[in-house]
C-alpha cells in the first residue's frame, strides 16, 4: 500500500533524494510549504505554519501517513505540533525543546555528564549590565539560547568584542526569538526555563580545541542507535566556520566509543524517542577529552549525499522509516566510493557577485567527477549580505558534494573542481 507523506520545506534538490530511497515506489511524497516559504524569509511564519498545516492535513482526501522534515528552526520544532494536530507517532514537544534551547539543553547534560558539559550561563543582552552579569572568564563563545548555523554566535576575547557583540545580537535576535517563542507557549515549561525565553543567550566556555565531529542517530522504543560519524573541518582561522564534512570519520574507534556512550546517556535521560538526531562532540587529541557541542532533533541533509556516496543510500531512509512507525533498515559501506565530502565554498567578507558558474560550468564537473553534486547559492549582481542565516564571520556562496577511494583524491578532484567553477566577487574593500 502506498504511503502518503507530507513533507515540511519540500525542495527539489532533496525531493530528488527522497524519490531514490529504497521502495521509493511505495511512497508518495507531498509538500508542506515549500523552503523558500519557510526558510528564505525575513520573518519565520511559525504561526502560518502551523495553521496552514492544520488546515491542509485536516482536508486531504486520504490517509496521511507521516510528516516529516530535514530543515532546522523552524521546522524542527513545529513538527511536534503538527503531528499532534493529526494523531501522529513522534517526539514530543518538551523532548524536542529540550534538545533546541541551548541553555536548557545545557542543564540536563550536566546532570549525567558533567565532565563532558563546559562552564556555561545565562545571559540577557538588553540589560544594562549584561557584560558585568557574565561571570565567565575570557574567552568564551556567546550565542543566542536558539539560533542556526553558529548565526549571531561570537567568539568572546575580551570586554570590548562583548559589547560589540551584545549591540548586534540586540539588533538582530528578534529573528529567531519571536518565533521561538510562540513555539515555548505552546509547552508546559518548568518555571526556571519560562524564564529564559529566545531573548536570552547563553555564554560557554571554550571547548572548540580539537577535532568537531557529528553523530547521525535515532532513538527508536527507547532505544539509541548511532549508524554514522562524520568530521566537521573548520577554518583555521575563524573557529566557528565550517569548511568540510567528511564521512567516514578518522577519530580513533575508541574515542567515537566514548561519544557514542554519552549519546546514550543524554537522550534517554531528555526523554528523546521514535525519531532521528544529530549530536556534535569535540575530541581533544592533546588530552584525550571529548566534549558535547549541541543536540539537533533531525538528520542533517549536509550529510545525505556523503551516506549516499559511502553506505548506499540517503538517510532520509531513516527519517522516513522512523516516521512510519518503523526500525530503520539502513545499508553499511555499500556505496561506490570510499570516502566523501561536503565542501563549502565562503567568502569573508561582503562583496558584490559578478560572475558565478553556469549551468554547463556544472555539468561539465559533474561529469568529469561521478556522483558530485554542485549547489550555488548566489546571483550575479546581488551583496553576499543579502544571504540568510550565515556564520557571523563569512558567507557559503556554494558547496560541492564529491567522493574519492582517498582523501588524497578526494582533496585532488576538489581543487581541479573549484578551478572549473568560475566564481568572481568584488570585496567592498578592494574599492
Amino acid at each position: 500500500m502506498v504511503k502518503i507523506i507530507f513533507v515540511v520545506g519540500l525542495d527539489d534538490f532533496h525531493l530528488a533524494q527522497l524519490q531514490e530511497v529504497q521502495s521509493s515506489d511505495q511512497y508518495r511524497f507531498h509538500a508542506l510549504l515549500s523552503y523558500q516559504e519557510i526558510k528564505r524569509v525575513k520573518r519565520f511564519p511559525v504561526q502560518e505554519l502551523l495553521e496552514h498545516a492544520r488546515r491542509v492535513l485536516l482536508e486531504f482526501d486520504g490517509t496521511v501517513d507521516a510528516v516529516i522534515g530535514f530543515w532546522d528552526f523552524p521546522v524542527s520544532t513545529t513538527l511536534p505540533l503538527i503531528r499532534d494536530e493529526i494523531g501522529l507517532e513522534g517526539p514530543s514537544l518538551i523532548s524536542v525543546l529540550k534538545c533546541e534551547h541551548k541553555y536548557w539543553s545545557r542543564l540536563l547534560q550536566k546532570e549525567v555528564i558533567p565532565e563532558l558539559v563546559p562552564p556555561f550561563q545565562k545571559i540577557y543582552p538588553f540589560r544594562e549590565d549584561a557584560v558585568a552579569q557574565c561571570t565567565l572568564d575570557f574567552p568564551f563563545w556567546l550565542k543566542p539560547v536558539k539560533s542556526v548555523l553558529s548565526h549571531l554566535g561570537f567568539l568572546i576575547r575580551d570586554t570590548i568584542e562583548f559589547e560589540t557583540s551584545l549591540d548586534i545580537i540586540r539588533k538582530n535576535i528578534a529573528r529567531y526569538a519571536e518565533p521561538f517563542n510562540l513555539i515555548l507557549s505552546k509547552a508546559e515549561l518548568p518555571e526556571g526555563i519560562r524564564a529564559v525565553d529566545g531573548y536570552h543567550c547563553i555564554a560557554e566556555g571554550l571547548i572548540s580545541h580539537g577535532q568537531q565531529c557529528t553523530l547521525e542517530g535515532y532513538v527508536y522504543k527507547g532505544s539509541v542507535h548511532i549508524y554514522g560519524v562524520i568530521d566537521s573541518l573548520r577554518d583555521s582561522i575563524h573557529s566557528s566556520t565550517f569548511t568540510r564534512y567528511q564521512y567516514p570519520s578518522n577519530l580513533p574507534s575508541d574515542v567515537q566509543h566514548r561519544m557514542i556512550e554519552a549519546t546514550q546517556k543524554v537522550m534517554v535521560h531528555i526523554g528523546y524517542d521514535n525519531a532521528p538526531f544529530n549530536i556534535e562532540f569535540y575530541w581533544n587529541e592533546d588530552k584525550n577529552t571529548i566534549h558535547l557541542l549541541e543536540i539537533n532533533t533531525r538528520i542533517s541533509k549536509s550529510h545525505c549525499p556523503l551516506f549516499k556516496l559511502v553506505d548506499g543510500e540517503y538517510h532520509h531512509k531513516v527519517l522516513i522509516d522512523l516516521a512510519l512507525g518503523q526500525r530503520p533498515d539502513f545499508p553499511y559501506r555499500q556505496g561506490p566510493v570510499k570516502v566523501a565530502a561536503k565542501f563549502m565554498l565562503r567568502f569573508f567578507q561582503d562583496g558584490r557577485v559578478v560572475t558565478v558558474p553556469d549551468r554547463e560550468d556544472i555539468r561539465q564537473v559533474e561529469q568529469k567527477f561521478p556522483g558530485t553534486e554542485v549547489l550555488v547559492h548566489i546571483q550575479e549582481g546581488m551583496r553576499l549580505s543579502e544571504l540568510f542565516d550565515q556564520d557571523s564571520y563569512s558567507f557559503e556562496i556554494a558547496v560541492l558534494y564529491m567522493g574519492a577511494d582517498s582523501h588524497e583524491e578526494l582533496s585532488a578532484n576538489y581543487q581541479t573542481a573549484l578551478a572549473m567553477l568560475p566564481f568572481k566577487i568584488d570585496s567592498y574593500e578592494d574599492r
